[in-house]
């Protein structure tokens, strides 16, 4: 059982940007090549900020893919490498007048997901080509995490879990190639994405989605509950590293949303109970129904110490909630049966000391699939402008 946060994805925008009418060409070439850029990012941008085409006609320019969200990977997938071309042609001239001013020209306005409080659905407006390519890679991972829930619901577990291990090497790659150069130019009032260490939590999240889902994987080849549990325990201590760097780095954002506090903690809980269960049910068919009746307690007291989820804000916390419940009451009916058993013919004593039980331990095995930027290596030569604040003419 692992629940799904939506928001990611579903809630990222941004502004039109129109790359020709700022950053001035000289040559046809790059003309058309900033051209085709701004094309590429109006094919995805404008869908998702409301302004839909007809589906039948997205259906037919994606090649007849009919899931939404294979759609628009597809669409920042043509994008990506015209962008990460520029941006690295762009990044020795960071320092040039008219490349600054022409970047500011550009509005790049984002909102921001994990943004809480006052900052909830804001426009994020930073001047710097970087902050593009992040916001882009943050879409693009997010809508993988989506096509890897889409893979799920089709029971094609091995798929789901190979996106999310795709989705987890973007968030590396933002960790350790492109954001830390960007950190000395941010200004104060950033969103969460743009910094190393929301990336680095990200990736470790997208590890523990894709764990969860290969553990599920092995729930239905029967594997056996000691190492079912190890898996759901690894789960739980990816989670646990995440939350515990979420709170570490609270100096390097505003504020962060609540709904994603929430729902990593709710996770953390309910795949710590199901360890419980699962080494409870293994103790039982040992006969060992005293452990397992110890065992369920710890689980149920896990679960009354959790503050469940409250009046649902939105579908997701539909689920979360009905989830929740789910698991009590998985917790209720294994504790009636094993004391019940207990009671009428096993007669064993029950451990009342958590040093009398099993210490939870994890394996995880999934590792992030390393992301490969397209190497694309075109050259751009733009104009000088008639402002006189510095004559060079950035060739790029």
């Amino acid at each position: 059982m692992y629940l799904q946060y939506h928001e990611l994805s579903a809630r990222m925008t941004t502004k039109p940007v129109v790359f020709e009418q700022t950053y001035y060409a000289q040559d046809s070439g790059t003309l058309e090549q900033l051209r085709e850029l701004s094309s590429r990012r109006k094919a995805w941008e404008e869908p998702r900020n409301g302004s839909n085409m007809a589906f039948a006609i997205a259906r037919e320019i994606a090649g007849g893919e009919t899931s939404p969200v294979a759609q628009e990977i597809g669409k920042v997938e043509k994008y990506l490498p015209l962008l990460e071309n520029l941006v690295t042609r762009v990044i020795p001239e960071i320092d040039n007048p008219l490349v600054i001013k022409w970047t500011e020209e550009l509005r790049l306005r984002w909102t921001s997901p994990l943004s809480g409080g006052f900052t909830k659905g804001k426009l994020f407006r930073v001047n710097d080509l970087v902050y593009e390519h992040v916001m882009t890679m943050w879409l693009y991972a997010g809508l993988l995490r989506e096509r890897a829930f889409e893979m799920m619901d089709k029971g094609d577990l091995v798929e789901a879990s190979n996106i999310l291990r795709k989705a987890a090497g973007v968030f590396q790659h933002l960790e350790e190639q492109i954001l830390p150069p960007l950190q000395p130019r941010l200004p104060p009032e950033r969103p969460p994405e743009v910094t190393t260490s929301m990336a680095k939590i990200w990736r470790i999240l997208c590890l523990a989605e894709a764990q969860a889902v290969t553990a599920r994987k092995a729930a239905e080849k029967q594997t056996s509950g000691g190492l079912l549990a190890k898996l759901h325990y690894g789960v739980v201590e990816l989670l646990s590293q995440a939350a515990g760097l979420l709170r570490e780095h609270l100096g390097d954002w505003n504020e962060t949303s609540d709904k994603f506090r929430r729902w990593l903690g709710l996770n953390a809980t309910l795949h710590e109970t199901q360890c419980y269960r699962i080494l409870a049910e293994d103790y039982r068919k040992q006969e060992k129904i005293g452990m397992a009746v110890a065992l369920v307690r710890v689980a149920q007291a896990k679960l009354l110490q959790t503050k469940p989820p409250g009046t649902a804000l939105s579908s997701s916390e539909d689920v979360w909630k009905a989830a929740f419940k789910q698991e009590v009451d998985a917790v209720a009916v294994a504790l009636k049966k094993y004391l019940h058993e207990n009671e009428f013919v096993f007669q064993q004593k029950i451990p009342d000391s958590k040093y009398d039980l099993p210490h939870l331990e994890g394996k995880t095995i999934v590792t992030a699939i390393t992301f490969q930027p397209s190497g694309l290596d075109r050259h751009f030569v733009f104009v000088e402008t008639n402002e006189k604040r510095n004559p060079r003419s950035p060739k790029v």
